[in-house]
């Protein structure tokens, strides 16, 4: 365990994980232009999920070269890369599962998906998170299902539509298992506070 702290600690694997979320978030809010350019500008800000994750963890990413931590952005990052790291995955296999068939794409997005969630896991022993951004976090992720499956703002996945309560039931629980692993990661960040260490 201690090669992987020194690892996810080392500046040069920083830049390089830093480098690899901006283009990962560029290339998310490019991939939902068509949806974005339908959608009403009050929900604009709740629409791109996966890459307003991946800019949550931007922020992190940043804080950490700089010797810092911004605990509600490490909250935002850690519950949404999960959320949305799980959920397009589990999307794209049921889309496999209706079709018999994925595209490349969809197999792109597994793959940077389940990535997203890792990332955001691996990084637990070095956040700083308290109660008060668990519940602001908490607020953020509950009200954005809300946006999605009431107000009809959630990805395109045409093939599933008939599956659509079931899979606002499944984003709800998701959310729910997510703001608890927040809720480790601020147990964890404070039992191994010592382990922070910033590599030249």
């Amino acid at each position: 365990m201690r090669s992987i702290y020194l690892l996810l600690s080392n500046r040069l694997f920083l830049w390089l994980l830093l480098i690899i979320n901006i283009f990962g978030t560029i290339y998310g809010y490019y991939w939902y232009k068509s949806q974005l350019a339908e959608t009403p500008t009050k929900f604009l800000l709740f629409v791109p999920d996966s890459p307003t994750a991946s800019l949550f963890f931007v922020f992190v990413l940043i804080a950490f070269l700089l010797h810092k931590n911004w605990p509600l952005l490490e909250a935002l990052a850690v519950v949404t890369l999960f959320k949305y790291g799980i959920w397009a995955v589990v999307m794209n296999i049921l889309v496999y599962v209706e079709t018999g068939e994925l595209s490349l794409a969809s197999w792109m997005l597994i793959f940077s998906h389940g990535a997203m969630a890792l990332q955001g896991l691996l990084y637990i022993p070095y956040y700083r998170i308290k109660l008060i951004h668990i519940v602001l976090t908490a607020v953020w992720t509950l009200h954005n299902d809300v946006i999605d499956y009431i107000f009809e703002m959630m990805p395109n996945y045409s093939v599933l539509d008939q599956y659509m309560n079931n899979i606002g039931y499944f984003t709800f629980w998701l959310s729910i298992i997510s703001i608890l692993i927040a809720f480790v990661a601020s147990k964890k960040g404070n039992e191994l506070q010592w382990k922070i260490s910033y590599k030249s």
